[in-house]
């Protein structure tokens, strides 16, 4: 099974007396830490990079859950999924970007912390998928000027933007402009504290929370929902096959996007995500473009996709017509 939203996916592995490196506890990682990187940059197998813990507890724009580990060791397209691996052998995080404008390394790498990742393999061993609890509000960082604003002494809490109706944190009388201070007994320092609370916690437990309001603190208990599931990424058969092939996760493309590009409803196919190192990204295929033909032929689905690969030549060049933020571009694909 696999996890979208921290970019996480379980395989199951046949054989027996396999050799097994040990998960360490990522948040015993200290700055200035020596970690080495394992993975295939670039196709280059069992390569292995070294360098520091630059900073832990990252927040990249990458999801609401975002938490990671920088690293200077090296990483580049291709060590995604592997391991970050502490001076005591254990790993402590999965290699999973790099900040770079040009795809390669510039010693500014992340990974997604075992601590976090834990306990989501622990739900995909056992039933498959991840679910999460829900409380149904937009939050937003407290700048030291909202701070002001809203009169408290520093910047920790999460400040609330919005609540939607019916959601757990309305029934409870959560409001816009309130700041979450705890949660579950917890302190929220940073407001990307509270999203990885919540998703944690069982669903349907009632949570003791702390918020500021007007300059009064006000104790909440609040039951939180389950967090409705996205279509899995990984779920269809033939997405799966052209992820494979090209090396892209896909779907197809929602109507708001298809009017803001003028594209036909129900015409082209949207690229989620391009695996680091691929046949598409190499290419310069992106996140985002939505492919429009294959070969001149109109496509309509992820089923029309595969269908298109599948009748095209091995060895031979696939010619692709994107859709880029609404201008049109021919792309050839070695497949």
């Amino acid at each position: 099974g696999g996890d979208a939203k921290t970019d996480l996916a379980l395989l199951k592995v046949e054989g027996t007396g396999l050799p097994v490196i040990p998960l360490g506890d990522s948040s015993r990682l200290e700055v200035g830490e020596p970690v080495m990187a394992v993975g295939n940059p670039f196709g280059l197998e069992q390569t292995v990079t070294t360098g520091i813990v630059s900073a832990t507890g990252r927040s990249i724009g990458a999801g609401p859950y975002d938490d990671f580990i920088q690293t200077d060791a090296s990483i580049n397209p291709g060590n995604s999924g592997g391991p970050l691996v502490n001076a005591r052998g254990e790993v402590i995080g999965v290699n999973t970007a790099i900040a770079s404008g040009g795809g390669g390394s510039v010693g500014i790498g992340f990974a997604i912390p075992t601590n976090l990742a834990k306990p989501i393999v622990a739900q995909l061993a056992e039933t498959g998928r991840v679910t999460r609890a829900w409380l149904g509000v937009s939050i937003q960082p407290l700048t030291s000027e909202l701070a002001t604003s809203f009169g408290l002494p520093d910047t920790a809490g999460a400040l609330v933007g919005s609540v939607m109706e019916n959601s757990p944190a309305a029934r409870v009388g959560l409001k816009q402009g309130d700041v979450i201070t705890k949660y579950d007994g917890r302190p929220v320092a940073r407001s990307t504290d509270l999203p990885r609370a919540v998703a944690e916690t069982p669903v349907g437990r009632e949570v003791p929370i702390e918020v500021m309001r007007d300059g009064k603190r006000l104790a909440l208990t609040v039951k939180v929902a389950q967090l409705e599931e996205e279509p899995d990424r990984w779920a269809s058969a033939a997405e799966r096959s052209a992820a494979t092939r090209l090396g892209i996760a896909a779907r197809p493309v929602p109507r708001e996007l298809a009017r803001s590009r003028n594209l036909p409803e129900g015409r082209g196919v949207l690229v989620e995500r391009v695996e680091d190192g691929s046949k598409a990204q190499i290419a310069g295929v992106a996140a985002g473009d939505v492919i429009v033909e294959v070969n001149r032929t109109p496509v309509a689905s992820v089923g029309a996709l595969q269908a298109a690969l599948d009748k095209h030549p091995a060895g031979k060049p696939v010619l692709l017509l994107v859709n880029r933020e609404g201008q049109s571009l021919y792309l050839t694909v070695s497949v």
